[in-house]
């Protein structure tokens, strides 16, 4: 099969959250079953800046846009053994940020992404690969399928494509104002209706990848289920359970060579994750660097998360004074709102010895989280996927999670009766249950017998990407017979 991702990042080039791993890693899987993979994402600054080798496949692209022609340079280079291609705007794309800045999303984003998924039929048609699936993700990328159902319908080259949406997380939408936004897309009016792309009186581009799409996919089961509620559908949840026969939940993996603590470069001590000494000397390190307590006794949770309401920050700020009598240790890193910010950065200086706050971005000391915590925190209100637990368990640091999305489908709680289990959860959405689950941790730590027990269930864990990107290929292979 000859198959196309469309994205809008994808690591190592340009990367704001978990869609840029997913895209870096499941397109050279998928390849390594035997097919042709390409990809296509915008020419950020973000990638300019890093210096990539790239060649140009295509010089002068010329693409119209609400009456106007816009000059398209496309880009490629070779990444994991699948073909990159990088669509080249400098009007749009060499920018500081991907989406918008601190002050907001670029009021022109509309424009943006509309001209780059032209690109990216126009790109095919010229280098004359006719892509039997085109995988898309996320609302910067929901009017491909739009586009092959519409506008392309009668169109020889494109008339067997089949499209995929995947779900990376349905609270962004993309909407537009439609007096503005529709024209650029090339679209007609007839779109507007409440079961096509309107979203109470705006343009929804995620809502035209839920509608137009062959088959849609999300990044857990247990979030497919969840987005088809009035809880998280984000109101969509009808347009979801309209189409229920046809959304289906694939869990995330993650790139084990990445993600591994014996090769890993950002570590003073590499381990194999049952190396019991290692572990604990890149505790130490970590307890070090962050100006805390060196002591192996003392428990180290690590969370490394965007600063905001859905990563479960609001019921964690009320706990963490009672955390630090706890005797426990606390090693943060992430950005994000401002309260949060100010809240977490004034936590530390209170409590130094105790709480190690990192109010950065800091990819090497992440690396080091995952290595020197014993626990990994993730108390979501609500998680698609979530790939920190996975990359804790491969760094065997057992991860506390929130029962919601690809955390429920991901951890189990230890049974230490039974010795079951990979880490520990909760589910009611309060402080309670989340100081009481941790509360829950730290017994069981303290019986070291049960703790190597607990940790070496996690080790044994495979979330590679090898049984994900099968399940992705049957998918394709169904849309085809």
């Amino acid at each position: 099969m000859n198959i196309l991702f469309v994205t809008a990042e994808m690591a190592p080039f340009a990367k704001t959250g978990g869609l840029a791993d997913v895209c870096g890693s499941l397109p050279a899987e998928i390849a390594r079953y035997g097919h042709v993979v390409k990809v296509m994402m915008p020419y950020y600054q973000m990638v300019r800046r890093q210096k990539f080798t790239v060649c140009v496949a295509i010089d002068k692209l010329t693409v119209t846009l609400q009456g106007k022609k816009y000059a398209v340079r496309i880009l490629s280079t070779m990444h994991k053994g699948v073909e990159v291609f990088f669509v080249d705007v400098p009007e749009f794309f060499d920018r500081t940020e991907l989406y918008g800045t601190a002050q907001g999303d670029y009021d022109d984003n509309d424009k943006r992404f509309s001209l780059f998924q032209k690109s990216c039929f126009e790109i095919a048609r010229l280098c004359n690969w006719r892509p039997d699936i085109i995988h898309c993700h996320d609302w910067q990328t929901g009017l491909i399928p739009v586009y092959v159902k519409t506008l392309l319908r009668a169109n020889p080259f494109w008339e067997r494509t089949k499209t995929v949406f995947t779900i990376h997380n349905l609270a962004y939408h993309g909407l537009f104002d439609p007096a503005s936004a529709l024209p650029a897309t090339g679209l007609g009016w007839d779109v507007m209706t409440m079961d096509k792309l309107e979203f109470y009186g705006k343009l929804s581009f995620i809502k035209g990848g839920l509608v137009y799409a062959d088959k849609i996919t999300t990044v857990s089961e247990q979030y497919a289920k969840e987005i088809q509620t009035k809880e998280f559908g984000c109101g969509l949840e009808g347009v979801l359970r309209t189409r229920q026969r046809d959304v289906c939940g694939i869990i995330n993996g993650i790139d084990i060579d990445e993600w591994n603590p014996a090769k890993d470069p950002d570590l003073t001590v590499p381990f194999l994750p049952d190396e019991r000494n290692k572990k604990i000397a890149n505790k130490g390190i970590l307890q070090k660097e962050n100006g805390l307590d060196v002591d192996p006794n003392i428990p180290v949770i690590g969370m490394i998360t965007r600063l905001a309401d859905q990563k479960g920050l609001d019921i964690l700020a009320p706990i963490m004074t009672k955390l630090a009598k706890m005797n426990v240790q606390f090693v943060l890193l992430g950005t994000g709102d401002a309260r949060y910010n100010t809240l977490f950065a004034k936590l530390g200086e209170k409590y130094p010895g105790v709480f190690g706050m990192n109010i950065t971005f800091d990819p090497r000391m992440s690396k080091r989280i995952y290595a020197g915590s014993d626990m990994f925190l993730m108390p979501s209100r609500f998680e698609p996927c979530g790939l920190g637990q996975m990359i804790a368990l491969r760094y065997a640091s057992v991860p506390l999670v929130r029962k919601t999305g690809g955390l429920a489908d991901t951890i189990n709680e230890f049974d230490p009766k039974t010795e079951q289990g990979n880490g520990f959860t909760f589910t009611d959405y309060t402080s309670d249950a989340l100081l009481a689950m941790i509360k829950r941790a730290i017994k069981v730590f303290k019986d070291k017998k049960a703790w190597r027990r607990l940790v070496e269930n996690g080790i044994q864990c495979d979330f590679s990407w090898r049984a994900s990107a099968k399940k992705y290929c049957t998918l394709y292979k169904s849309l085809l017979s």
